[in-house]
C-alpha cells in the first residue's frame, strides 16, 4: 500500500485546519498559520503590552505575550522581527523547554537578515552552535583507514561507488535532473545534447529525454516527441504510472512568467498531448521550476522564486481539490524554506518524507546540499543534511530516489569532463534513508582523565549493508546517529589515544550508549602477554590483544612501534638478554608477517633483566612482573 500525502498532510498553513489550542500548543514552532494569508503581522497594541512585561522584569508573563504574538509571524515577520523570535527562544531555555527552544534558535539562525549583528543577540545555545559545525569525519580520511584495515578486518563499512549511467543515458553535452516512475524501469531526464555548434555556444537549448530498462538494462534515450520545442524544456516529474509529465518550460512567450510549470499526458497511440500551461495558481510572474509529484499523483511540490517567499528561491505545493484542479499554490514555511534558495522537491513514494536542496539550512558542507524531512502531524519537521557521503564542498541537487530507497541518482560532472554535467547512480546512505529514524545517541568519557573523549564512533551496518558516515566526538564527548530500527550493527570508537573498541548491539527502539573507555597512554603493558618461564612462545591467549595492537597499527598509519622485552632477574645475564630478544621477535613476526603492516615500523628489543619493575626480586609475582613485553606506541619527530 502506498502513501497518499495529500489531504491534511499536505494541508499546510491551511486556514481550514480547524486546531484546538492543545494541537496548536503542541505544533508550535512549526505551525504558523498566518503564512500564505497575509504579508505582515503587527499589532501595536500587543507589541505594547509586550515591552511593559519585560520593563516590569515579569518574565512568564513576557514569555506567554510573546509566544502569542510569534505565533501570530507571517512571511515578512521572520526577517523584520527575527529579534523577537530570538527573545522567545531565549526564554524557553531559561524555562527548561530545550526542545522548544532549539527549535525557535533554527528559525532565527535561517531567517536574519545579514544586517543583523548575530554577537548582538546573545548566541549561547552550544547545542545549536554545534549544529552549524561538522560532526562528521572528513570522508578521504575515513575511507583511508578503511583501506587499511579492509584485507584483515571483518568490519569494513561498505564503500558507497558512485556509477556512471552510461553511453545509453549520458551524452557528451549536459544531462541532468532525473525522475523515475515507481517501478524504476522509466527515467525522464533534461539534457542538452541537441544543442547544435560548440559546448560554449550560449544558443542552448534543454529538451526532455525518456529512458526503459529492460532486463536490467537501461536503452538508449529518446527525445520525447510533441513535448519539446524551440525553447527550453526541463526539470520534469513523472506521475507513478508514468503516463503523466509535469515539466518546466522556460522562455515560451505564452508563459506567465520566464519559466512556468506545464504538463502532457501519454495518448493511445503512444505519443504525448500537447502540453498544457497549468495555469495562475501554480505560475507566476517569476521563475518557477523543479515539480514533484506525489504518488497518488494529487500533490504537486515545486521551486519558485517569486515575490513575497523567505529566501531566494522557496519550495511551494499545491493539491487538487475536489474537481481535480490545481488549487493556489503555498508557500511550504519557515522550517523548510530559509533566507537562501530551497530548490530540488522530492517526495519518497513510500514514506512521508519530503527531499530537497538548499544552501540555507545550518549543516551545509558547501554550496546546494541535500536534505530531508520527515511529515511532522501535518507539517514537516526539522530538515536534516542527509551526509558527506553524498553531500560535497560543490552543489547537489536535480535529483531523485527510486521508490526502494537503494539508490539516488544525480548529475555530476565526470573527472576527464569537467564542464559536462553526467548522469550517476550511488548507493543510498544511512542518513538518507528514509526507515532512518531510530536515534542512537550517547557520550564516551576518558576514565583515566574523567572528561570528555575525543575521538571517532563509528557505526557498523552487520544486516543491511546500507554505509553509514562516521563521527567525530563533540566537544563534550556526546554522539548521535539515525538508525534503521531492528536491525544488528557494531559500534566502533577510536582516536589516536585509543586501541579500537568494538561492541555489537540490536537496535530496538531509541538508544542511549554512554561508555567509559581507557585510553592507551605510550607504553603499554597486556597481562595476557607474560611468557612462561624460558620460553619465548606464543599463547592463544595472548592473539587478542596482540590484535588491538595490530588494529591500531592499521588504523593510524603514522604511527610506529617498539617491542621491549624483559626477563627477570633468575639465571644467566646473556641468556636472558637472548631470550627478551626472542620474545620481542616473536611478537614482532606475528605483527608483520601475519599481517599487512610494513616491517620498519616495528621495531623489537631485548632488554634483558636491565630494566626491572621491581628492583628486589622477592616472591614469584615480583618476578612475573619483571618478565614482561612492553609496546611503546609513537609519532616520530620529522614526520
Amino acid at each position: 500500500m502506498f502513501i497518499s500525502i495529500s489531504s491534511d498532510l499536505i494541508g499546510q498553513y491551511n486556514p481550514q485546519v480547524d486546531l484546538s489550542k492543545k494541537e496548536s500548543e503542541e505544533l508550535f514552532p512549526f505551525y504558523f498559520p498566518n503564512v500564505n494569508q497575509i504579508n505582515y503581522y503587527n499589532d501595536e497594541n500587543e507589541l505594547n503590552k509586550i515591552n511593559k512585561a519585560q520593563a516590569a522584569k515579569s518574565w512568564e508573563r513576557f514569555k506567554e505575550l510573546l509566544e502569542d504574538y510569534v505565533k501570530k509571524f507571517a512571511t515578512e515577520n521572520f526577517y523584520k522581527d527575527t529579534r523577537l523570535i530570538w527573545q522567545l527562544a531565549k526564554m524557553e531555555e531559561l524555562y527548561g523547554d530545550f526542545e522548544k527552544a532549539k527549535s525557535l534558535y533554527r528559525l532565527a539562525l535561517k531567517h536574519h537578515q545579514s544586517k543583523i549583528d548575530l554577537r548582538q543577540m546573545e548566541i549561547f545555545m552550544d547545542s545549536v552552535q554545534l549544529e552549524q559545525t561538522d560532526d562528521y569525519v572528513p570522508i578521504d580520511y575515513y575511507y583511508e583507514l578503511v583501506d587499511f584495515r579492509k584485507s584483515i578486518d571483518t568490519l569494513v563499512p561498505p564503500r558507497g561507488i558512485l556509477l556512471s549511467m552510461g553511453k545509453q543515458i549520458n551524452s557528451n553535452m549536459a544531462d541532468y535532473a532525473p525522475a523515475l516512475t515507481l517501478d524504476n524501469k522509466t527515467m525522464i531526464f533534461t539534457s542538452k545534447r541537441s544543442l547544435s555548434g560548440s559546448i560554449l555556444s550560449n544558443n542552448s537549448n534543454e529538451d526532455l529525454y525518456i529512458a526503459v530498462q529492460e532486463d536490467g538494462m537501461w536503452q538508449d534515450a529518446v527525445q520525447l516527441r510533441g513535448v519539446n520545442s524551440r525553447h527550453n524544456e526541463g526539470s520534469a516529474a513523472l506521475n507513478a504510472e508514468g503516463n503523466q509529465i509535469i515539466f518546466a518550460r522556460c522562455g515560451s512567450p505564452e508563459g506567465f512568467g520566464n519559466c512556468d510549470l506545464y504538463e502532457t499526458h501519454l495518448q493511445e497511440d503512444s505519443t504525448w498531448s500537447k502540453a498544457v500551461n497549468l495555469g495562475a495558481n501554480l505560475n507566476s510572474k517569476a521563475w518557477d521550476s523543479h515539480p514533484a509529484l506525489s504518488v497518488t499523483g494529487d500533490s504537486l511540490f515545486f521551486a519558485s522564486d517569486r515575490i513575497g517567499g523567505f529566501g531566494l528561491s522557496d519550495i511551494y505545493f499545491s493539491v487538487k481539490d475536489e474537481e481535480g484542479n490545481w488549487t493556489r499554490a503555498r508557500n511550504l514555511g519557515p522550517v523548510v524554506n530559509t533566507r537562501g534558495n530551497e530548490v530540488s522537491p522530492f517526495i519518497h513514494p513510500r514514506y512521508e518524507i519530503l527531499y530537497f536542496s538548499s544552501n540555507g539550512h545550518l549543516l551545509n558542507f558547501g554550496g546546494f546540499d541535500i536534505y530531508k524531512s520527515n511529515a511532522k502531524s501535518f507539517l514537516w519537521d526539522e530538515p536534516q543534511n542527509i551526509g558527506p557521503l553524498i553531500n560535497t564542498d560543490g552543489d547537489e541537487y536535480y535529483f531523485t530516489i527510486d521508490s526502494e530507497s537503494e539508490d539516488l541518482f544525480y548529475a555530476g560532472s565526470s573527472s576527464m569532463r569537467s564542464h559536462n554535467l553526467d548522469l550517476f547512480s550511488f548507493p543510498l546512505p544511512m542518513e538518507a534513508q528514509p526507515g532512518a529514524n531510530t536515534k542512537v545517541s550517547g557520550v564516551v568519557t576518558d576514565t583515566v582523565k574523567g572528561k570528555p573523549f575525543r575521538g571517532i564512533v563509528s557505526i557498523v551496518d552487520i544486516e543491511n549493508g546500507i554505509e553509514i558516515a562516521p563521527k567525530f566526538t563533540r566537544e563534550d564527548g556526546s554522539f548521535e546517529f539515525n538508525l534503521i530500527n531492528n536491525a544488528n550493527y557494531v559500534m566502533v570508537v577510536q582516536s589516536d589515544k585509543l586501541f579500537r573498541i568494538e561492541e555489537m548491539f540490536f537496535l530496538s527502539g531509541d538508544t542511549v550508549m554512554n561508555r567509559n573507555i581507557d585510553p592507551v597512554s605510550s607504553k603499554i603493558r597486556f597481562k595476557s602477554i607474560e611468557f612462561e618461564e624460558n620460553s619465548a612462545k606464543l599463547r592463544p591467549d595472548m592473539y587478542s590483544d596482540l590484535d588491538k595492537v595490530v588494529d591500531f597499527l592499521l588504523d593510524y598509519p603514522e604511527f610506529k612501534l617498539k617491542i621491549s622485552g624483559h626477563t627477570d632477574s633468575s639465571g644467566d645475564e646473556l641468556r636472558n638478554k637472548s631470550l627478551s630478544q626472542e620474545r620481542a621477535d616473536a611478537i614482532r613476526d606475528y605483527i608483520i608477517i601475519l599481517h599487512p603492516i610494513e616491517e620498519e615500523r616495528v621495531v623489537a628489543e631485548g632488554y634483558g633483566n636491565s630494566q626491572p619493575v621491581v628492583e628486589e626480586e622477592i616472591t614469584d609475582d615480583d618476578r612475573r612482573l619483571n618478565r614482561r613485553v612492553e609496546f611503546e606506541i609513537y609519532r616520530p619527530k620529522n614526520e
